[in-house]
């Protein structure tokens, strides 16, 4: 497929099915999943990430599993808004799974803060710190996932 602006998603999108959410760490993947109507997020166990081919065989088959739409990827821009190392890694990560099949429609989002949310989330419900590296990732797909549906509710509404 390829990669899409959130306009054109949601020009795209079919009733009831769900999208989901990366976000792409250096050890695991953050993953998060809407429900059908779109309108809350909700994080999935994360996925360690692997070599490409069988990162893009473990999307592969989330997407059948779970019937997704779409994928919403944040996007780690610097506090300032310019693109780093990590911001050119997670574009050359998309490609690779465009490479490799992966054939729905990618969106990249800002995600700056999201991962320090999810701390601070996780810290307020008493997470322990063992049981908050399991969860931080996935967390912060579902933040970045929420923020991604709230504005598909506000393009929606604002047709006509």
């Amino acid at each position: 497929m390829s990669i899409l602006l959130i306009e054109d998603l949601v020009k795209s999108l079919k009733p009831n099915q769900p999208i989901a959410s990366i976000d792409l760490g250096t050890k695991r993947i953050g993953l998060a999943i809407s429900d059908p109507g779109r309108r809350f997020a909700h994080p999935r166990p994360f996925l360690v990430r692997k070599k490409v081919t069988q990162t893009a065989l473990e999307l592969l088959s989330f997407i059948t599993t779970e019937n997704i739409a779409a994928f919403i990827i944040g996007l780690p821009l610097n506090m300032n808004g310019s693109e780093g190392p990590r911001v050119h890694s997670t574009r050359a990560f998309v490609h690779n799974m465009i490479d490799r099949k992966v054939y729905v429609p990618f969106v990249f989002w800002d995600e700056r803060l999201t991962t320090v949310s999810a701390q601070q989330i996780l810290i307020d419900m008493n997470v322990s710190r063992k049981k908050r590296i399991q969860k931080v990732d996935s967390i912060a797909a579902a933040l970045i996932l929420q923020e991604v549906l709230d504005r598909i509710s506000f393009l929606e509404s604002s047709k006509g």
